[in-house]
């Protein structure tokens, strides 16, 4: 047996083996990306999952925005009631200080209203 010969048979033998072990890579990856049991079947779930979270995020932050607003319309509705109240608080602080007229000498009688 020449040197030739041991080197196409050892080539021969190693195409052998590559061929099986990409008949078992094959047969592997056929399994991994089946969608019922596989990689692919976790890669669809996680997919609906994302686009499930997805859609959960953009109706809370939808939500929280209509919350802000209404609390913002309910903060600025006590600021002005605050205010009115402040005023009627001084009003009635000044009213109460006002000098009391001095009562004359002489009274109103009320007027009488014919009916009639």
């Amino acid at each position: 047996m020449t040197l030739e010969q041991l080197m196409q048979i050892l080539l021969l033998v190693a195409c052998l083996g590559l061929g099986v072990f990409c008949a078992t890579l094959a047969r592997r990856l056929r399994r991994m990306n089946n969608l019922e049991s596989g990689l692919g079947g976790a890669i669809a779930v996680m997919a609906a999952e994302v686009d499930r979270l997805e859609r959960a995020i953009r109706s809370a932050r939808d939500e929280a925005t209509a919350a802000s607003e209404r609390l913002a319309e309910e903060i600025e509705t006590a600021r002005r009631e605050r205010a009115i109240w402040d005023l009627r608080q001084r009003i009635g602080a000044a009213a109460s200080e006002a000098p009391q007229p001095m009562p004359s000498g002489r009274r109103l009688r009320k007027r009488e209203v014919s009916h009639g």
